[in-house]
């Protein structure tokens, strides 16, 4: 077995590798090393592992470089899950362990996101959990299988005159505004404009946008999904607080799981989420089981991972600092401390 770094022409056969597996996810798909380079300027580190001409393992990492903070290997950055898809353990052990001698030869520090436990990481679960929906096959099914509350509020956008629209690019205006807007109230920098766009162009006819207006035409709700063969995921979903009594976010949600039915995708992944918090309860509330996320951190001997006995005082401080802020300088400010941001 032989492991190396991939190159561009290597890109049909890491995606036919990555959309064959039964664990792979569409972030692990060559479009996200393309949306990552193109809009925020980090290098892919993609490993594969060959037995003879046949590829048997894939680890994308990337190459995160914070000004006067300093570099790391991630797997992957924003979003929940990277890490290594292979044949066998003993595959998925070799890969790693390439990736850890990397890493050491450059001296930076490494991060695998997982879905499975990873060795010689310590205790690497989280205390996220994904959240992942079974799904039926057809909408009909999974209609039915929601209690009448969930169902009324999927309904209720529909006969109070909301639309929904699903597409691409051409979306991308009405997307940005509304997520843009959310994000400042959720007080957290906004991804760039760029990002979205690289991100759409890079995966073609793979991502979906799907944007909720009132009877007005304006928009409301906002999402983006993902496609591979067995998951479809949403890294990014927004709506606008002034609008939640329409209920514009389940209209949303309910055509996302309509097109992965469609797309005869298995399971639907409705993202990370904090056990307690708002949106696991609004997630779990689709039917949803939660799975564990790992998070291993391979780090240069002599340093440890830094808790920060007052990170999450001043977390609250800066995002209530955020939400004061006016749209239009969250907007200007947001991409550039979001590019710094791996989560």
């Amino acid at each position: 077995m032989q492991i190396r770094l991939a190159t561009d022409n290597d890109r049909s056969a890491w995606d036919a590798y990555v959309l064959g597996h039964p664990d792979g996810l569409a972030y692990q798909l060559f479009a996200w090393k393309d949306a990552v380079e193109s809009a925020y300027g980090f290098a892919g580190v993609y490993l594969l592992a060959e037995n003879g001409s046949s590829l048997c393992g894939i680890l994308p990492l990337i190459d995160f470089r914070v000004p006067f903070v300093g570099r790391s290997l991630i797997s992957l950055p924003y979003c929940d899950v990277g890490g290594m898809l292979a044949d066998s353990q003993g595959v998925a052990q070799a890969l790693l362990a390439h990736a850890r001698s990397l890493a050491k030869k450059q001296g930076v520090d490494m991060q695998i996101r997982a879905a499975q436990p990873l060795p010689d990481a310590g205790a690497n679960q989280t205390d996220k959990v994904r959240m992942l929906l079974n799904l039926p096959g057809t909408a009909g099914e999974l209609l039915a299988g929601f209690d009448a509350k969930v169902r009324n509020q999927v309904k209720k956008p529909v006969r109070d005159g909301l639309t929904a629209k699903l597409g691409s690019h051409e979306l991308i205006d009405d997307f940005y505004l509304v997520f843009a807007e959310n994000m400042r109230d959720l007080g957290s920098p906004v991804h760039s404009r760029q990002w979205i766009e690289a991100i759409v162009s890079a995966y073609g006819e793979r991502a979906r946008v799907a944007v909720v207006h009132t009877p007005d035409g304006v928009p409301a709700a906002a999402g983006i999904v993902l496609v591979h063969p067995t998951t479809m995921s949403i890294p990014w979903a927004s709506s606008l607080r002034r609008y939640n009594r329409l209920n514009p976010n389940m209209l949303l949600y309910w055509i996302f799981l309509t097109l992965a039915i469609d797309a005869g995708c298995r399971r639907f992944d409705f993202g990370r989420s904090t056990p307690g918090e708002g949106t696991h309860r609004f997630k779990a509330q689709w039917g949803t089981s939660p799975e564990p996320l790992y998070w291993g951190h391979y780090l240069l001997k002599g340093r440890s991972v830094k808790q920060g006995a007052n990170g999450a005082e001043m977390r609250l401080f800066a995002e209530n600092i955020w939400r004061r802020m006016p749209l239009s300088v969250c907007n200007t400010l947001g991409p550039m401390v979001r590019r710094c941001v791996n989560l």
